[in-house]
């Protein structure tokens, strides 16, 4: 029988909250086990094992990201729409480093499917509709934007801009100005 108090979605919270303190590839369902004091064996009624554990923290993390883009870009378009979602990654990724980092977990493909991932996609080419940018341009630009945003942040996090001048609140700014003047411009393929 399973422990009294413990679910999947209690047990995938506090694999999240072990993700953010001690990163998320230190996050075993025997970690989990510890932080409830009980074995194992009684969260396998609940998880199959680390691998579901981490899948379902991705999920969790796609969700609470697509929420907050959903929100940033309610009723914005532009730049003021593509720095409000780009900001959305890098604070999620700042407040929640654990869980940013199983964003990008790749996913096998049913849960992939479930996920909120489409909807990062959407919003992304949400916005990317006001640039007036065709298929498959646009898909072409989803990808940049994706690589930017992660690529900086993961930069940033890994504290790969701490010993240098100008301040990274200053390049994340020409950054968005430099995708914003990119998008309005985008160039025709050969």
């Amino acid at each position: 029988m399973a422990r009294a108090g413990l679910s999947t979605e209690r047990l995938i919270q506090a694999g999240a909250e072990l993700a953010d303190e001690v990163g998320f590839d230190q996050v075993t369902v025997s970690a989990v086990a510890r932080r409830f004091d009980v074995k194992v064996a009684s969260l396998y009624s609940h998880l199959r094992g680390t691998h579901d554990l981490r899948t379902g923290i991705a999920l969790l993390a796609l969700a609470e990201l697509a929420d907050r883009a959903a929100d940033a870009v309610a009723g914005r378009a532009g730049k003021d729409a593509l720095t409000a979602l780009a900001n959305v990654y890098r604070d999620y990724a700042r407040e929640h480093p654990g869980r940013y980092a199983a964003a990008q977990l790749r996913l096998d493909p049913a849960p992939a499917a479930a996920s909120a991932g489409g909807r990062h996609a959407q919003l992304t080419r949400a916005i990317l509709r006001g640039y007036h940018l065709p298929e498959p341009d646009q898909t072409h630009a989803v990808r940049l934007l994706g690589s930017v945003f992660h690529g900086y942040v993961s930069l940033e996090l890994g504290g790969g801009f701490s010993h240098s001048a100008p301040d990274t609140e200053e390049t994340w700014s020409r950054t968005m100005d430099a995708l914003d003047a990119l998008l309005r411009n985008w160039p025709h393929p050969r």
